[in-house]
Protein backbone atom coordinates (compact mmCIF):
# COMPACT_ATOMS: atom_id res chain seq x y z
CA UNK A 1 0.00 0.00 0.00
CA UNK A 2 1.04 3.60 -0.57
CA UNK A 3 2.52 5.42 2.39
CA UNK A 4 0.29 8.03 4.08
CA UNK A 5 -2.87 6.03 3.40
CA UNK A 6 -5.51 4.73 5.79
CA UNK A 7 -7.49 1.51 5.49
CA UNK A 8 -11.18 1.30 4.64
CA UNK A 9 -11.26 -2.46 5.22
CA UNK A 10 -11.69 -5.23 2.65
CA UNK A 11 -14.06 -5.64 -0.27
CA UNK A 12 -14.22 -9.07 -1.94
CA UNK A 13 -11.25 -9.93 0.25
CA UNK A 14 -9.16 -7.10 -1.29
CA UNK A 15 -7.71 -4.45 1.09
CA UNK A 16 -8.95 -0.96 0.22
CA UNK A 17 -7.23 2.21 1.43
CA UNK A 18 -7.46 5.95 0.88
CA UNK A 19 -4.36 8.08 0.37
CA UNK A 20 -4.38 11.49 2.06
CA UNK A 21 -4.15 13.17 -1.37
CA UNK A 22 -7.64 11.81 -2.10
CA UNK A 23 -9.04 14.12 0.57
CA UNK A 24 -7.77 17.11 -1.43
CA UNK A 25 -9.55 16.16 -4.64
CA UNK A 26 -12.65 15.03 -2.72
CA UNK A 27 -12.94 18.47 -1.10
CA UNK A 28 -12.29 20.23 -4.43
CA UNK A 29 -14.95 18.19 -6.30
CA UNK A 30 -17.49 18.63 -3.50
CA UNK A 31 -16.76 22.37 -3.41
CA UNK A 32 -17.10 22.63 -7.19
CA UNK A 33 -20.38 20.69 -7.30
CA UNK A 34 -22.05 22.14 -4.22
CA UNK A 35 -20.77 25.68 -4.58
CA UNK A 36 -20.87 26.17 -8.35
CA UNK A 37 -22.16 23.40 -10.64
CA UNK A 38 -25.52 22.53 -9.04
CA UNK A 39 -26.39 26.16 -8.02
CA UNK A 40 -25.70 27.22 -11.62
CA UNK A 41 -27.70 24.37 -13.17
CA UNK A 42 -30.58 24.60 -10.64
CA UNK A 43 -30.73 28.20 -9.36
CA UNK A 44 -34.00 27.59 -7.50
CA UNK A 45 -32.39 25.04 -5.16
CA UNK A 46 -31.66 26.21 -1.60
CA UNK A 47 -27.89 26.19 -0.78
CA UNK A 48 -28.25 23.32 1.69
CA UNK A 49 -29.76 21.09 -1.00
CA UNK A 50 -27.04 21.98 -3.51
CA UNK A 51 -24.33 21.12 -0.98
CA UNK A 52 -26.05 17.88 0.06
CA UNK A 53 -26.41 16.70 -3.54
CA UNK A 54 -22.83 17.81 -4.25
CA UNK A 55 -21.51 15.78 -1.31
CA UNK A 56 -23.53 12.69 -2.29
CA UNK A 57 -22.39 12.98 -5.92
CA UNK A 58 -18.76 13.33 -4.89
CA UNK A 59 -18.94 10.26 -2.67
CA UNK A 60 -20.63 8.16 -5.36
CA UNK A 61 -18.08 9.31 -7.93
CA UNK A 62 -15.32 7.80 -5.81
CA UNK A 63 -17.43 4.68 -5.26
CA UNK A 64 -17.52 4.47 -9.07
CA UNK A 65 -13.71 4.75 -9.21
CA UNK A 66 -13.51 2.00 -6.60
CA UNK A 67 -15.80 -0.25 -8.67
CA UNK A 68 -13.54 0.39 -11.70
CA UNK A 69 -10.46 -0.72 -9.72
CA UNK A 70 -12.29 -3.65 -8.12
CA UNK A 71 -13.04 -4.94 -11.61
CA UNK A 72 -9.31 -4.93 -12.43
CA UNK A 73 -8.39 -6.57 -9.12
CA UNK A 74 -11.13 -9.20 -9.21
CA UNK A 75 -10.11 -10.34 -12.71
CA UNK A 76 -6.43 -10.34 -11.69
CA UNK A 77 -7.17 -12.57 -8.69
CA UNK A 78 -9.34 -14.84 -10.81
CA UNK A 79 -6.35 -15.21 -13.18
CA UNK A 80 -4.09 -16.15 -10.26
CA UNK A 81 -2.22 -12.84 -9.89
CA UNK A 82 -1.63 -11.52 -6.34
CA UNK A 83 -3.34 -8.22 -5.49
CA UNK A 84 -1.84 -6.25 -2.61
CA UNK A 85 -4.79 -3.87 -2.47
CA UNK A 86 -6.55 -0.86 -3.95
CA UNK A 87 -5.67 2.73 -3.08
CA UNK A 88 -7.80 5.78 -3.88
CA UNK A 89 -5.60 8.85 -4.41
CA UNK A 90 -5.62 12.27 -6.05
CA UNK A 91 -5.81 10.90 -9.63
CA UNK A 92 -8.54 8.39 -8.86
CA UNK A 93 -7.42 4.90 -7.93
CA UNK A 94 -4.83 2.22 -8.47
CA UNK A 95 -4.94 -1.56 -8.15
CA UNK A 96 -1.67 -2.80 -6.68
CA UNK A 97 -1.24 -6.01 -8.69
CA UNK A 98 2.20 -7.30 -7.75
CA UNK A 99 2.89 -9.41 -10.85
CA UNK A 100 2.77 -8.64 -14.54
CA UNK A 101 0.12 -10.57 -16.53
CA UNK A 102 1.50 -13.86 -17.79
CA UNK A 103 -0.02 -13.67 -21.28
CA UNK A 104 -1.17 -11.01 -23.72
CA UNK A 105 -4.74 -12.32 -23.47
CA UNK A 106 -4.67 -11.98 -19.69
CA UNK A 107 -3.41 -8.39 -20.00
CA UNK A 108 -6.11 -7.55 -22.56
CA UNK A 109 -8.93 -8.87 -20.35
CA UNK A 110 -7.63 -7.22 -17.17
CA UNK A 111 -7.20 -3.86 -18.89
CA UNK A 112 -10.54 -3.82 -20.70
CA UNK A 113 -12.71 -4.80 -17.72
CA UNK A 114 -12.07 -1.45 -15.95
CA UNK A 115 -13.47 0.85 -18.65
CA UNK A 116 -16.25 -1.68 -19.28
CA UNK A 117 -17.33 -1.43 -15.63
CA UNK A 118 -17.37 2.38 -15.92
CA UNK A 119 -19.58 2.23 -19.02
CA UNK A 120 -21.94 -0.19 -17.25
CA UNK A 121 -22.18 2.24 -14.30
CA UNK A 122 -22.82 5.09 -16.75
CA UNK A 123 -25.70 3.09 -18.23
CA UNK A 124 -27.17 2.29 -14.81
CA UNK A 125 -27.04 5.93 -13.72
CA UNK A 126 -28.57 6.97 -17.05
CA UNK A 127 -31.50 4.60 -16.42
CA UNK A 128 -31.86 6.04 -12.90
CA UNK A 129 -31.84 9.57 -14.38
CA UNK A 130 -34.67 8.67 -16.76
CA UNK A 131 -36.68 7.02 -13.99
CA UNK A 132 -36.10 9.80 -11.43
CA UNK A 133 -36.79 12.73 -13.79
CA UNK A 134 -40.55 12.91 -13.16
CA UNK A 135 -40.17 12.05 -9.45
CA UNK A 136 -37.16 13.86 -7.95
CA UNK A 137 -35.10 16.60 -9.53
CA UNK A 138 -32.15 16.21 -7.07
CA UNK A 139 -31.98 12.46 -7.69
CA UNK A 140 -32.17 13.01 -11.44
CA UNK A 141 -29.49 15.72 -11.26
CA UNK A 142 -26.90 13.66 -9.47
CA UNK A 143 -27.74 10.58 -11.60
CA UNK A 144 -27.16 12.56 -14.80
CA UNK A 145 -23.83 13.87 -13.51
CA UNK A 146 -22.68 10.38 -12.46
CA UNK A 147 -23.77 8.87 -15.79
CA UNK A 148 -21.72 11.53 -17.61
CA UNK A 149 -18.64 11.27 -15.38
CA UNK A 150 -18.54 7.46 -15.55
CA UNK A 151 -18.82 7.56 -19.35
CA UNK A 152 -15.98 10.11 -19.36
CA UNK A 153 -13.93 7.96 -16.96
CA UNK A 154 -14.35 4.92 -19.20
CA UNK A 155 -13.48 6.87 -22.34
CA UNK A 156 -10.46 8.57 -20.70
CA UNK A 157 -9.05 5.22 -19.59
CA UNK A 158 -9.34 3.88 -23.14
CA UNK A 159 -6.89 6.52 -24.41
CA UNK A 160 -3.96 4.43 -25.78
CA UNK A 161 -1.45 5.94 -23.38
CA UNK A 162 0.37 3.45 -21.16
CA UNK A 163 -0.19 2.86 -18.24
CA UNK A 164 -3.84 3.86 -18.76
CA UNK A 165 -6.14 0.93 -19.49
CA UNK A 166 -6.14 1.80 -23.19
CA UNK A 167 -2.34 1.76 -23.14
CA UNK A 168 -2.42 -1.68 -21.54
CA UNK A 169 -4.81 -2.85 -24.25
CA UNK A 170 -2.32 -1.51 -26.81
CA UNK A 171 0.53 -3.30 -25.01
CA UNK A 172 -1.46 -6.55 -25.02
CA UNK A 173 -1.99 -6.27 -28.78
CA UNK A 174 1.70 -5.47 -29.41
CA UNK A 175 2.72 -8.26 -27.04
CA UNK A 176 0.49 -10.73 -28.84
CA UNK A 177 2.05 -9.72 -32.18
CA UNK A 178 5.71 -9.54 -31.12
CA UNK A 179 5.72 -12.20 -28.35
CA UNK A 180 8.07 -9.82 -26.50
CA UNK A 181 6.72 -8.16 -23.34
CA UNK A 182 9.61 -5.72 -22.91
CA UNK A 183 9.45 -4.53 -26.52
CA UNK A 184 5.66 -4.17 -26.31
CA UNK A 185 6.02 -2.21 -23.06
CA UNK A 186 8.64 0.07 -24.63
CA UNK A 187 6.39 1.00 -27.55
CA UNK A 188 3.28 1.36 -25.37
CA UNK A 189 5.28 3.59 -23.00
CA UNK A 190 6.46 5.78 -25.88
CA UNK A 191 2.85 6.21 -27.02
CA UNK A 192 1.93 6.96 -23.38
CA UNK A 193 4.60 9.66 -23.22
CA UNK A 194 3.30 11.14 -26.47
CA UNK A 195 -0.21 11.31 -25.00
CA UNK A 196 1.24 12.85 -21.82
CA UNK A 197 3.04 15.58 -23.81
CA UNK A 198 -0.20 16.30 -25.67
CA UNK A 199 -1.98 16.78 -22.34
CA UNK A 200 0.77 19.12 -21.16
CA UNK A 201 0.56 21.19 -24.37
CA UNK A 202 -3.24 21.43 -24.11
CA UNK A 203 -2.89 22.46 -20.47
CA UNK A 204 -0.34 25.18 -21.28
CA UNK A 205 -2.51 26.43 -24.16
CA UNK A 206 -5.52 26.69 -21.80
CA UNK A 207 -3.44 28.52 -19.18
CA UNK A 208 -2.40 31.15 -21.75
CA UNK A 209 -6.00 31.30 -22.94
CA UNK A 210 -7.09 32.41 -19.46
CA UNK A 211 -8.53 29.10 -18.25
CA UNK A 212 -5.63 28.64 -15.88
CA UNK A 213 -7.26 26.26 -13.35
CA UNK A 214 -8.33 23.66 -15.94
CA UNK A 215 -5.09 24.19 -17.82
CA UNK A 216 -2.91 23.52 -14.79
CA UNK A 217 -4.93 20.42 -13.92
CA UNK A 218 -4.65 18.99 -17.48
CA UNK A 219 -0.91 19.74 -17.57
CA UNK A 220 -0.52 18.11 -14.15
CA UNK A 221 -2.29 14.97 -15.42
CA UNK A 222 0.06 14.96 -18.43
CA UNK A 223 3.09 15.20 -16.15
CA UNK A 224 1.76 12.33 -14.03
CA UNK A 225 1.13 10.15 -17.12
CA UNK A 226 4.62 10.85 -18.45
CA UNK A 227 6.21 9.78 -15.16
CA UNK A 228 3.96 6.72 -14.91
CA UNK A 229 4.80 5.61 -18.47
CA UNK A 230 8.55 5.89 -17.87
CA UNK A 231 8.31 4.16 -14.49
CA UNK A 232 6.23 1.30 -15.91
CA UNK A 233 8.78 0.62 -18.64
CA UNK A 234 11.70 0.75 -16.20
CA UNK A 235 9.87 -1.71 -13.94
CA UNK A 236 9.48 -4.25 -16.75
CA UNK A 237 13.12 -3.76 -17.80
CA UNK A 238 14.34 -4.27 -14.23
CA UNK A 239 12.13 -7.32 -13.83
CA UNK A 240 13.71 -8.82 -16.96
CA UNK A 241 17.21 -8.17 -15.59
CA UNK A 242 16.40 -9.84 -12.25
CA UNK A 243 14.33 -12.77 -13.52
CA UNK A 244 16.16 -16.07 -13.05
CA UNK A 245 18.43 -14.73 -10.30
CA UNK A 246 18.14 -15.63 -6.63
CA UNK A 247 18.82 -13.80 -3.37
CA UNK A 248 21.83 -16.01 -2.54
CA UNK A 249 23.75 -14.58 -5.54
CA UNK A 250 24.17 -11.11 -4.06
CA UNK A 251 23.36 -11.37 -0.35
CA UNK A 252 26.07 -10.22 2.04
CA UNK A 253 27.38 -13.15 4.08
CA UNK A 254 29.98 -11.34 6.17
CA UNK A 255 27.41 -9.83 8.54
CA UNK A 256 28.94 -8.66 11.79
CA UNK A 257 26.62 -9.78 14.61
CA UNK A 258 26.05 -7.53 17.61
CA UNK A 259 25.44 -8.61 21.20
CA UNK A 260 22.08 -7.33 22.49
CA UNK A 261 23.64 -5.48 25.47
CA UNK A 262 26.10 -3.41 23.41
CA UNK A 263 25.56 0.34 23.93
CA UNK A 264 24.88 2.61 20.98
CA UNK A 265 27.96 4.65 21.91
CA UNK A 266 30.16 1.57 21.50
CA UNK A 267 28.30 0.52 18.37
CA UNK A 268 28.77 3.86 16.61
CA UNK A 269 32.47 4.36 17.45
CA UNK A 270 33.70 0.76 17.30
CA UNK A 271 31.56 -0.58 14.46
CA UNK A 272 29.61 1.94 12.35
CA UNK A 273 32.33 4.59 11.97
CA UNK A 274 35.08 1.98 11.73
CA UNK A 275 33.46 -0.15 9.03
CA UNK A 276 30.84 2.05 7.38
CA UNK A 277 28.22 -0.69 7.71
CA UNK A 278 24.63 0.45 8.04
CA UNK A 279 22.90 -2.77 9.05
CA UNK A 280 23.70 -5.34 11.74
CA UNK A 281 22.02 -8.56 12.90
CA UNK A 282 21.57 -8.71 16.67
CA UNK A 283 22.34 -12.22 17.93
CA UNK A 284 22.51 -14.06 21.21
CA UNK A 285 24.57 -17.17 20.60
CA UNK A 286 23.19 -18.71 17.42
CA UNK A 287 19.77 -17.12 17.87
CA UNK A 288 18.82 -14.08 15.82
CA UNK A 289 17.11 -11.50 18.03
CA UNK A 290 16.56 -8.73 15.50
CA UNK A 291 18.10 -6.25 13.09
CA UNK A 292 19.61 -2.84 13.80
CA UNK A 293 20.10 -0.12 11.17
CA UNK A 294 21.30 3.46 11.07
CA UNK A 295 17.64 4.47 11.10
CA UNK A 296 17.18 2.77 14.49
CA UNK A 297 20.19 4.60 15.91
CA UNK A 298 18.91 7.98 14.68
CA UNK A 299 15.71 7.60 16.71
CA UNK A 300 17.74 7.92 19.95
CA UNK A 301 19.04 11.37 21.06
CA UNK A 302 22.85 11.64 20.99
CA UNK A 303 23.08 12.19 24.75
CA UNK A 304 21.41 8.82 25.43
CA UNK A 305 23.74 6.67 23.32
CA UNK A 306 25.87 5.77 26.32
CA UNK A 307 22.95 4.35 28.30
CA UNK A 308 20.86 2.81 25.49
CA UNK A 309 21.65 -0.74 24.41
CA UNK A 310 21.12 -2.35 21.01
CA UNK A 311 18.20 -4.58 22.00
CA UNK A 312 16.17 -1.55 23.10
CA UNK A 313 16.10 0.02 19.63
CA UNK A 314 16.54 -2.93 17.25
CA UNK A 315 13.66 -4.19 15.13
CA UNK A 316 12.72 -7.56 16.67
CA UNK A 317 12.87 -10.62 14.42
CA UNK A 318 9.12 -11.23 14.71
CA UNK A 319 8.48 -7.81 13.18
CA UNK A 320 10.92 -8.29 10.32
CA UNK A 321 10.11 -9.40 6.83
CA UNK A 322 12.63 -12.07 5.83
CA UNK A 323 13.53 -13.79 2.56
CA UNK A 324 14.94 -17.21 1.72
CA UNK A 325 18.21 -17.74 -0.15
CA UNK A 326 16.46 -19.26 -3.18
CA UNK A 327 13.80 -16.55 -3.48
CA UNK A 328 13.88 -14.59 -6.74
CA UNK A 329 15.60 -11.20 -6.68
CA UNK A 330 12.62 -9.49 -8.31
CA UNK A 331 10.26 -10.86 -5.67
CA UNK A 332 12.66 -9.77 -2.90
CA UNK A 333 12.95 -6.25 -4.35
CA UNK A 334 9.15 -6.00 -4.49
CA UNK A 335 8.96 -6.99 -0.81
CA UNK A 336 11.56 -4.35 0.11
CA UNK A 337 9.52 -1.72 -1.71
CA UNK A 338 6.24 -2.87 -0.15
CA UNK A 339 7.75 -2.86 3.38
CA UNK A 340 9.64 0.40 2.84
CA UNK A 341 12.97 -1.10 3.98
CA UNK A 342 16.48 -1.16 2.55
CA UNK A 343 17.62 -4.50 4.02
CA UNK A 344 16.10 -7.94 4.48
CA UNK A 345 17.58 -10.76 6.58
CA UNK A 346 18.13 -13.93 4.57
CA UNK A 347 16.94 -16.86 6.70
CA UNK A 348 16.92 -20.60 6.24
CA UNK A 349 14.71 -21.95 9.01
CA UNK A 350 15.97 -20.21 12.16
CA UNK A 351 19.49 -19.74 10.77
CA UNK A 352 20.72 -16.38 9.48
CA UNK A 353 22.58 -16.75 6.19
CA UNK A 354 23.13 -13.13 5.33
CA UNK A 355 21.61 -9.74 4.55
CA UNK A 356 20.10 -8.62 1.26
CA UNK A 357 20.58 -4.86 0.80
CA UNK A 358 18.77 -2.66 -1.71
CA UNK A 359 22.03 -1.04 -2.84
CA UNK A 360 23.40 -4.51 -3.68
CA UNK A 361 20.34 -5.16 -5.87
CA UNK A 362 20.74 -1.77 -7.58
CA UNK A 363 24.46 -2.39 -8.19
CA UNK A 364 23.60 -5.78 -9.70
CA UNK A 365 21.04 -4.11 -12.00
CA UNK A 366 23.37 -1.29 -13.08
CA UNK A 367 26.27 -3.65 -13.76
CA UNK A 368 24.19 -5.99 -15.92
CA UNK A 369 22.58 -3.06 -17.74
CA UNK A 370 25.98 -1.46 -18.46
CA UNK A 371 27.40 -4.71 -19.79
CA UNK A 372 24.26 -5.45 -21.77
CA UNK A 373 24.01 -8.88 -20.10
Amino acid sequence: MMKSSFSLGRILGIPVAVHVSWLVIFVLITWSLGGSYFPHQYPDWPPALAWAVGLATSLLFFVSVLVHELAHSAVARAKGLPVRGIVLFIFGGVSEITEEPRTAGMEFTMALVGPLSSFILAGLFAVLWLAAGPVSQPLAAFSLYLASINALLGAFNLIPGFPLDGGRVLRAILWGISRNLEEATRWASLVGQGVAYLFILIGVWQVFGGNWLNGLWIAFIGWFLDNAAQTSYRQVAVQRLLTGHAVREIMSQDCEPLPPRLTLEELVHEHVLATGRRCYPVMEGEQVRGLLTIHNIKTVPRERWGTTVVEEVMTPLEKLKTVGPNQGLWSALEEMTAEGVNQLPVMEGHRLLGILARDSVLTFIHTRAELGV
